[in-house]
């Protein structure tokens, strides 16, 4: 019960986290989205408020809201910086369309207009984290490039659960300089309209700028939703490891069980119960058993995702749902889900035991025998087949961005490796058998006629356990198979992190060439509002002890609606195989051919957009305001790039192209060779000092050397995979409660051929190193199997269920080291728990079980 539950428990956790998380997010969204039929938005992000005179000229539109949105930093009360998202919008209609997002003044502030300008409204969340809950300050300071503005308190609104404020548009754009400029318009159309005709004509329109799209809103919470769901299936997925192993251990305290009964069983037999009634009989305790354990699993999974939620927050180390405050969410369907895996998980781990209670020897059982195993063949076949079919379904693609056929091979590895558990131990075991001639003649002798000087010889006990491990090969999936299964995924599972961070640690040295980097903001959403001065730029190069400085502008860019958006990364390139983590690019001969700029995108692009190699851009051109023109590509792939930081895609452009297309000098992320020598510390307290004479704020500048970006990356790495750590720590802990529980079974089903070797002559010493061995035979055995097993695992999880899920790609790395440490803790741990089981075989119930057969 224990074990399915705590199963149910993780499994339902997790789900539960994910969704309040997701949910959460999604009220928000729509709170701060609003609830318009059509909006206008441009692929570059901002475009000329011209547009809104035309739509709101059109005879079909009833509301008309203009809405400009930028990313800055505010100042906490702390001095902290706080991203926060700002609104401009027409706070005379927005409550028709956002109510959430109407302005409300403070109770001091009833005279303030809602369109005086320098006035901004903060959300309950801005308040919070800006330390402004019970202070009666009035001012805020904003950051603009590398200045502080400041701006005067209005009031508050009522919508997001991240940082956000609300202005008057006309307001915003004059206090950041963004004079006719918007970023969306949301439209609501009279009843009956049809948006397909409406967009057609106004698209029509001589005046209309072809690069705006007209469509129905999608919810930044579907974007989201898309790209977690790969992160949230996994998991879920991880978590159900514990009830597969929980499914083994009922397995093996049943067999318990029905080992226990089988006299109690064949009476009721003799009594008239049939075999099919022996059967439901089992299988009814085991779903009375697993629907208890269900229950409470479902109510420790709540408690579990409550505290998590309460806590931790909503993100469980994704950084999909950071600074989400969510609330718990959950609906019966999940309930009843999640509550019948629980109860499946008992009724199969219930299936066999009752299948033996159906053929029970009835006879043979009131006397007090037990069934014993047939010395049959292992049969090969149909592991093999499983095998096949895990090979096979492992190259198949993902459905609908999910490998759900690697799962299955995972499924298919698991249940071929617990098939071919028998043939192992045989084979294992029978080489083990093949000593020298001479050394198994002196144990025959030793058999026959023990020496009488000293003390007796091990060698009979070693054979004999040798020789029985061998012949009850099929109890060996009883006693070692969730031990193999649990030790397989943990194998599994340590050789893809350890895949994945040796990856990282690669692709970090490739990306961070330069000794100290310097940044205006953690975001590439703030890259809009927060960017360097080019006075700046040309004084940090002349700095003494700076050998050479390289600019970056990033900023993020829409390439579809519909999908989140991606990051645009314009650098210098010079020489793309030194400067650039490729993966693959063109030939010399073939890039040769293309008359366009090349542009070198990340691996999860492929996936997302379905680019390759030579592949034209137009989303591109259209993204940073150029007409696409589909006979002649601005822009073509040359390479593909390794990217671990963003999942979502990203592009890398040559700087010079990007500020001759686009004409946009801004820069926002610096990095600077030092010459040797230099002094750290001191340069990095100069560069403030030159940002402080320019008029800027140096605290604005975040200031980073390659060791501090990498250790940075690889806490946050190691944080995001803790969860699976604990998980697969429970799943082992499972599986040896299993194995303890499977050699108990062993114990009492043999008591009588444990009591004829006590009355024989064995001490009771020699009976517990008797099963001890056996269980360190079957252990070894089943640790063997699982570390195989785990690396094929691994391999699936590495090169099919990691590319499909996230699109990127990573080396196999294996970390032998840990994995023998992991391989002899269980191997240790199950000769323990065999040892603790062993001490029943010696006890006076041995002995006195004989007696049933006088």
């Amino acid at each position: 019960m224990c074990a399915i539950a705590l199963g149910v428990a993780l499994a339902f956790a997790v789900h539960l986290i994910n969704a309040s998380a997701l949910e959460e997010f999604s009220r928000a969204v729509r709170n701060v989205q609003g609830t318009p039929d059509l909006e206008v938005r441009s692929p570059q992000g901002q475009f000329d408020e011209i547009a809104f005179s035309l739509v709101a000229a059109q005879p079909d539109v009833v509301l008309v809201l203009p809405v400009l949105e930028l990313n800055t930093h505010a100042l906490s009360a702390t001095g902290r910086r706080v991203a926060l998202r700002l609104l401009g919008v027409d706070v005379l209609k927005v409550a028709a369309l956002s109510p959430a997002l109407l302005p409300i003044p403070d109770s001091g502030n009833l005279g303030v207009g809602l369109l005086q300008p320098n006035t901004i409204f903060l959300n309950p969340e801005a308040i919070t984290q800006l330390g402004l809950g019970s202070s009666t300050k009035k001012q805020l300071q904003l950051q603009n490039g590398l200045e502080w503005k400041q701006i005067s308190l209005g009031g508050r609104v009522a919508a997001g659960t991240e940082p956000l404020a609300v202005m008057d548009i006309a307001a915003l754009q004059d206090w950041m300089g963004r004079h006719g400029q918007l970023t969306r318009i949301d439209l609501k159309l009279r009843a009956g309209a049809d948006p397909q005709d409406f967009v057609q004509r106004l698209a029509q329109q001589a005046l209309w700028p072809p690069q705006l799209r007209i469509a129905t809103p999608v919810a930044a919470s579907n974007k989201l939703d898309q790209l977690s769901r790969a992160y949230r299936v996994n998991l879920t997925v991880l978590a159900l490891v514990a009830l597969l192993t929980g499914g083994f251990l009922v397995y093996s305290v049943l067999a318990l069980s029905v080992a226990k009964r089988s006299v109690a069983f064949a009476l009721l037999g003799v009594l008239g119960m049939t075999a099919q009634q022996r059967l439901r009989l089992v299988l009814f305790e085991s779903a009375v058993l697993g629907l208890v354990a269900t229950v409470l699993g479902l109510a420790l999974g709540a408690w579990m995702a409550w505290a998590a939620l309460h806590f931790l927050g909503g993100d469980l180390g994704g950084g999909y749902f950071a600074g989400v405050q969510a609330r718990l969410h959950w609906s019966p369907a999940s309930v009843l889900s999640f509550g019948g895996l629980g109860v499946a998980a008992a009724a199969a781990g219930a299936w066999w035991p009752a299948r033996q209670m159906q053929h029970l020897a009835l006879a043979q059982s009131l006397k007090g025998s037990s069934v014993t195993e047939t010395s049959t063949a292992a049969r090969l076949g149909p592991a093999l087949g499983w095998l096949a079919l895990a090979l096979g379904l492992a190259y198949l693609p993902a459905l609908d961005g999910l490998p759900l056929a690697a799962y299955a091979s995972v499924a298919a590895l698991l249940v071929g490796g617990l098939a071919l558990l028998p043939w192992l131990v045989e084979n294992c075991i029978g080489a083990a058998r093949r000593w020298p001639q001479g050394s198994r003649r002196r144990a025959c002798n030793v058999l026959e006629d023990p020496p009488h000087s000293g003390a007796p010889s091990d060698m009979p006990l070693k054979l004999l356990a040798l020789e029985r491990a061998r012949r009850m090969r099929a109890g060996a999936g009883v006693a070692v198979g969730g031990v193999m299964v649990s030790l397989c995924l943990s194998v599994a599972l340590t050789v893809m992190v350890a895949s994945f961070r040796q990856s990282v640690t690669q692709w970090l040295s490739v990306v961070l060439p330069a000794d100290l980097y310097l940044r205006t903001s953690s975001s590439s959403l703030a890259g809009q509002t927060a960017f360097f001065p080019l006075a700046l730029i040309g004084k940090l190069a002349k700095e003494p002890g700076v050998a050479r400085l390289a600019t970056q502008r990033s900023l993020s860019l829409p390439l579809d609606p519909a999908k989140p958006n991606v990051s645009l990364l314009a650098r210098t390139i010079g020489n793309a195989g030194q400067d650039l983590p490729l993966v693959a690019s063109l030939p010399n001969i073939q890039a040769a051919q293309y008359s366009g700029y090349p542009v070198y995108v990340s691996e999860a692009m492929l996936s997302l957009y379905g680019l390759q190699l030579g592949s034209g851009l137009p989303q591109l051109e259209a993204a940073i305001g150029l007409n696409p023109d589909a006979s002649k590509p601005r822009f073509y792939v040359a390479g593909v790039v390794r990217d671990y930081a963003r999942q979502s895609g990203s592009l890398l452009l040559d700087l010079s192209t990007y500020q001759q297309l686009t004409g946009d000098t801004q820069i926002n992320e610096l990095a600077l060779w030092l010459q040797a020598g230099t002094d750290l510390e001191a340069l990095q307290q100069r560069i403030r000092f030159l940002a402080e004479q320019g008029d800027n704020a140096g605290s604005l500048i975040d200031l980073a050397t390659t060791q501090e970006i990498r250790a940075t990356s690889l806490r946050i790495f190691d944080r995001s995979f803790a969860v699976t750590y604990w998980l697969q720590a429970v799943a082992i802990g499972i599986g040896l409660f299993g194995i303890a529980a499977s050699f108990g079974a062993q114990v009492v089903a043999r008591r009588k051929e444990f009591g004829l070797l006590l009355h024989l002559g064995l001490t009771r010493a020699q009976v517990r190193n008797l099963v001890t061995a056996e269980g360190w035979v079957w252990t070894s055995v089943g640790a063997l199997g699982g570390l195989v097993l785990g690396l094929a695992v691994a391999l699936v999880l590495v090169k099919v269920v990691n590319p499909q899920s996230f699109g990127w790609t990573m080396d196999l790395s294996v970390p032998w080291v840990r994995l023998g440490v992991l391989v002899l803790a269980v191997v240790a741990a199950g000769t323990v728990t065999a040892w603790l089981a062993a001490r029943l075989a010696a006890g006076h119930d041995a002995i006195l079980a004989v007696k049933d057969d006088w």
